[in-house]
Formats: structure tokens, sequence, C-alpha cells
């Protein structure tokens, strides 16, 4: 068994030896002209239609991929740049929270980005190449069945024109020349269905593809802008609390100098102390009046003990009833336009000194 294994290994190797000489002859004759060529002019078209979309398609998915390596790229870039944000960001800041939803937010939008376009539009045109190779060895194959088809018909025209004709020669070469004619006509006519095909294909493949691409890109900037759209107003937010934190500072600058000239003023002035607070005996204050305050800032109030400011209302400082629970650097107080209509202290509240000026 192992000799007849090794006889028909022998055997097949000796027949395709045989083929490849045949078939490299018979080039040979046809480019010397002294034999004649098969040619099929249409089929040549699409060979070269398959051959221009193969490269065209290749191209497509090269570029795909540097644009995928380029969305990665710029993923890294963005991400690193977030975390660097993230990390600088301090604790008692602003949206501290948010920017770090955020930052977890922009990373998860590129990693999605760049998985849709791995899915829905590189592997769609791997599957679009996939089949190139299989029809571009067909087409190979054809090619050389037409060498051998040529060969043998060469073959059995020569036994026909010879001078003495050999019968079983030539029934044995008019065999081979069918046999040949044959399989070349099968890869033929199977080529010639399918390569109109395949070139119809690519208008659909490329729609898809690019279609996809523009969808996914358009979501992802537009969440993209979103995002961003938050960031900047976060930066916007935090900024404003430092210019209004550093307004504040001034203005408690601003106040303390104020008051400490007024206090030197008053010590060199004053003719004798007297009580600075009222018990209300005197009708145009109200009972427990300290003294009187101008807003140089406006202040919102966030509590409903608040008392709401405007730039240049005149305030009544009052005291506390019970000293304790009075907060360093607050103040109680009721408008004097209020006052001044209504004798009523029930629309007192606290309000930020700092915010203040005396009068």
């Amino acid at each position: 068994m192992a000799e007849l294994g090794k006889g028909v290994t022998a055997g097949k190797l000796a027949l395709n030896v045989q083929k490849r000489l045949s078939r490299a002859q018979e080039k040979v004759l046809q480019k010397l002209g002294k034999a004649d060529e098969t040619r099929d002019t249409a089929f040549e078209e699409l060979v070269a239609s398959f051959n221009k979309q193969m490269t065209e398609g290749s191209k497509l998915q090269r570029d795909l991929k540097a644009y995928l390596a380029a969305v990665k790229a710029m993923h890294d870039a963005s991400r690193r740049l977030q975390d660097c944000l993230a990390d600088m960001y301090e604790p008692d800041w602003f949206g501290k929270e948010e920017m770090d939803a955020l930052v977890e937010d922009t990373d998860t939008l590129w990693l999605d980005y760049h998985q849709n376009l791995t899915d829905k539009a590189l592997l769609c045109m791997d599957t679009y190449l996939a089949q190139f190779p299989e029809i571009k060895s067909r087409i190979a194959k054809r090619e050389r069945k037409l060498v051998d088809f040529d060969s043998a018909r060469h073959h059995f025209s020569s036994l026909q024109k010879g001078k003495k004709k050999d019968e079983a020669k030539i029934a044995k070469a008019e065999e081979d020349l069918g046999r040949a004619q044959k399989i070349f006509e099968e890869l033929n006519v199977e080529l010639q269905d399918e390569l109109p095909t395949l070139w119809d294909s690519r208008v659909g493949v490329y729609v898809g593809t690019f279609q996809s691409l523009a969808g996914h890109q358009e979501k992802f900037h537009k969440e993209m802008s979103k995002l961003s759209q938050n960031l900047n107003d976060i930066m916007t937010k935090l900024e404003e609390l430092r210019q209004l934190k550093k307004d504040a500072t001034a203005a408690t600058k601003t106040v303390d100098d104020a008051k400490s000239e007024e206090a030197n003023h008053s010590e060199s002035t004053s003719p004798a102390p007297k009580s600075s607070v009222t018990n209300g005996s005197d009708a145009d204050l109200p009972p427990g009046f300290l003294y009187k305050v101008k807003a140089v800032h406006e202040y919102t109030a966030t509590d409903n003990d608040e008392l709401e400011l405007k730039v240049g209302d005149a305030v009544l400082v009052l005291a506390f009833d019970n000293p304790d629970e009075q907060d360093d650097g607050w103040l109680l107080g009721v408008k004097e336009s209020h006052w001044s209509q209504k004798k009523d202290i029930s629309a007192k509240g606290v309000f930020p000194e700092n915010f203040t000026q005396k009068v």
C-alpha cells in the first residue's frame, strides 16, 4: 500500500509538472505568434473591473483602519486630559461630582464611538473583501485552463493535419480537448455570472459603510457637544464663584478699614460715651437698635431668616435676643424703609456684615 501511495503521489507530481511545461510551451508559442490565443475581450473587461474593485476596496479598508487608529489616539489623548483635570479639581470646588461624572461619560462616549465604527463600518468592509481572494484564485485557474484548452486544441489540430494520421492519438487528443474545453467553460460561465454581480455590489457596500460612518459621527459629535457645554458651564460657574469670593474679600477689607477709621474718629470727637442699645423709648428707632449700615453689595437671601439686600439699602442693625445665636460675620437688622413705613420688626433678618458699610 505504501508503494502504491508513493506511486500515486509520484504520478500526480509528474502530471502537474507536465501540465506546467505544456502551459509554458503554449504561452511561448502564443507570444512568438506561432500559435493563436483564445481571447475574450468581454471577460478581460470584467477582470479589469474586478482588479479595480479589489484595489479600491483594499484602499478603503486601509483608510478606515487608519481612521480608527486616529480615533483611538484621540480617545487616549482625551482621556489623559480629562484625568488630568479630574486630578487637579479640588474636592471643595463647585461641581466636583458633576466633573467626575462628565469625565466618565466622555470616556464612555469615545469607547462607544470606536466600537460602533469597528462593528458597523470596518467589519462590513472586512466581510466584503473576504470574498476577493477566492474569486481571484478562480480567475487565475480559468487562465490556466484556457491555456490548457488552447494547447489541447492546437495538439488536436496538428494531429489532424499531419501526413501520417494515427487515429488512436487523434481520438485521445479529441477526448483531451473535450475535457479541457468542458473544465474551462464551467469556470468561465461561473465567473461571467459572478463578476458582474460582484461589481454591482460595491455601490451598496460603499453606501452602507459611509452612511454608518456619517451616522455614528453625527451622534458622537452631538453627544460630545453636550458634554463640552456642561464642562463650559461648570468652568464658568467656578470662575463666577471665584470672582465673587474675591469681591467679598475686597469688600470686607474696605468695611474693616472704614470701621477702623470711624472708630478712631469717634474716639477723638465723642464728648462722652453713652449706651449704644435703645430700649425702644425713641419712637423713631426699633427696640434693640445698635447702629445703621448701608449695603455696598447685593445679597440674595438663601433662607427664610435672611435679609435680602440691594446696593444702597439702609439697614437698622438690631441686637440679637440671644447673643449665642449670632454667627461670626453676620448681623441682624431690618430695612430702614420698612421700619419707617410700618414700625414693624417682623421683617427683620440676618445678613453678611461684609456686604455693608457702617454709616
